[in-house]
């Protein structure tokens, strides 16, 4: 019996002995956050349960509100780019790409074939750290001091890379209407052409040491089971959707900027499981390193600045109209829906923030399990509490 089927008759005999038969009077209600080290801080989810297992998992969001969507309301186009990078710290730079992009397609700005590449490679380099900034995290909520700090090791070396271009650690606000802000100079090239192998050597490492650890397969498989049929109820995308076994990815499904000029994989997984999900983030370490290898190969050769001649200073007044654009992040689609009334300040900034999403089927998935089992759950999903803010 696989661990899926075993984990469906283990619900389908609690559920009977404990609904059916109506004993149901004496479960507790416990606050999982918001100060729980697993949570993050801000993330509250109000569990009930029946002994150690969970009868209702109730996600509560609203601890650190910051409104961003009204905020792009009361400040001009320019302005509003710095928000950006605090809706997502794990994977800023995707952000700010799906914004500028937005507000790109209202003014119809093409930018230079080299911006593209760096929007890339700086992204690409950006889901590294994010990836390992989850890996790290998740590992010391189920127990595991140590593999932190390798990964913090690897991502000391990438914000180094990083902070070139970008004069920034963690809320990156580099992209510009109409190209980047700075180009790479050949300090920041060279720093980037060396971190590729290096991590190629270490990720070896990171397999024997935590993912092929009997531990953690055995506090990861066949945990928190989200199908295909749940994560098309709850719109889930990113690494998400790809555990379930589907291989939607925007930079191949729909490719924008330079993306399909690059030779790279999707990897997907089908248990549906935590251990999928896990493993899909593990395995796009290596094919984000396979885009930057090429990006860089074909940075030479690309026409153009690494903006537009002119560009749109952050006063700028977009024509009335509306415009939708989205990327790929680290943690699922991300969308951004500009409204212009054609003055300076944005009539209408809506964000699609993946977390949202990812985090509503938590509550469907983590019901019938143990208590236990509900942090291997929640820190699968890779959440980034103020992306999911409404």
């Amino acid at each position: 019996m696989s661990a899926y089927q075993n984990l469906e008759q283990m619900k389908g005999d609690f559920y009977t002995q404990k609904f059916e038969a109506g004993k149901q009077d004496d479960t507790l209600i416990i606050n999982m956050g918001p100060q729980h080290p697993s949570t993050h801080g801000v993330l509250r989810i109000v569990i009930e349960v029946d002994g150690e297992y969970i009868v209702r998992a109730e996600p509560v969001l609203g601890y650190l509100h910051r409104m961003h969507e009204k905020m792009g309301e009361t400040q001009t186009w320019g302005g509003f780019i710095p928000n950006m990078g605090r809706v997502d710290y794990g994977h800023a730079m995707a952000w700010n790409w799906a914004y500028v992009g937005a507000v790109e397609k209202l003014m119809g700005i093409e930018i230079p074939e080299r911006a593209e590449y760096l929007r890339v490679i700086m992204t690409e380099f950006n889901r590294l750290t994010s990836h390992l900034l989850w890996w790290g995290a998740y590992i010391l909520d189920l127990g595991a001091f140590t593999p932190i700090m390798y990964a913090f090791d690897d991502r000391e070396m990438l914000l180094d890379i990083l902070q070139r271009p970008s004069a920034s650690r963690l809320t990156y606000s580099n992209f510009r209407v109409g190209g980047v802000q700075m180009d790479l100079d050949d300090k920041c090239i060279e720093m980037m052409k060396a971190f590729i192998p290096h991590f190629r050597e270490r990720l070896p490492m990171y397999k024997d040491l935590v993912t092929d650890n009997i531990i953690l397969r055995r506090r990861i498989e066949g945990i928190g089971i989200m199908d295909q049929d749940m994560c098309r109820r709850y719109g889930c995308t990113g690494p998400v959707v790809r555990g379930a076994g589907v291989p939607y990815d925007l930079r191949k499904d729909e490719p924008y900027s330079v993306y399909d000029r690059f030779d790279f994989e999707i990897p997907t997984q089908d248990s549906c499981c935590s251990a999928g999900r896990y493993l899909v983030r593990v395995a796009e370490m290596e094919q984000s390193m396979r885009i930057i290898e090429q990006a860089l190969e074909q940075l030479d050769s690309a026409e153009g600045k690494h903006i537009v001649d002119k560009a749109p200073k952050p006063s700028m007044k977009p024509p009335a109209g509306e415009a939708y654009f989205n990327v790929e992040g680290a943690r699922g689609k991300i969308g951004i829906h500009a409204v212009s009334d054609g003055s300076k300040v944005p009539y209408r900034v809506k964000l699609r923030a993946p977390g949202f999403s990812n985090l509503s089927a938590f509550a469907e998935a983590a019901t019938g399990t143990i208590l236990a089992d509900a942090v291997a759950i929640l820190g699968s999903l890779d959440l980034i509490i103020p992306e999911i803010d409404r």
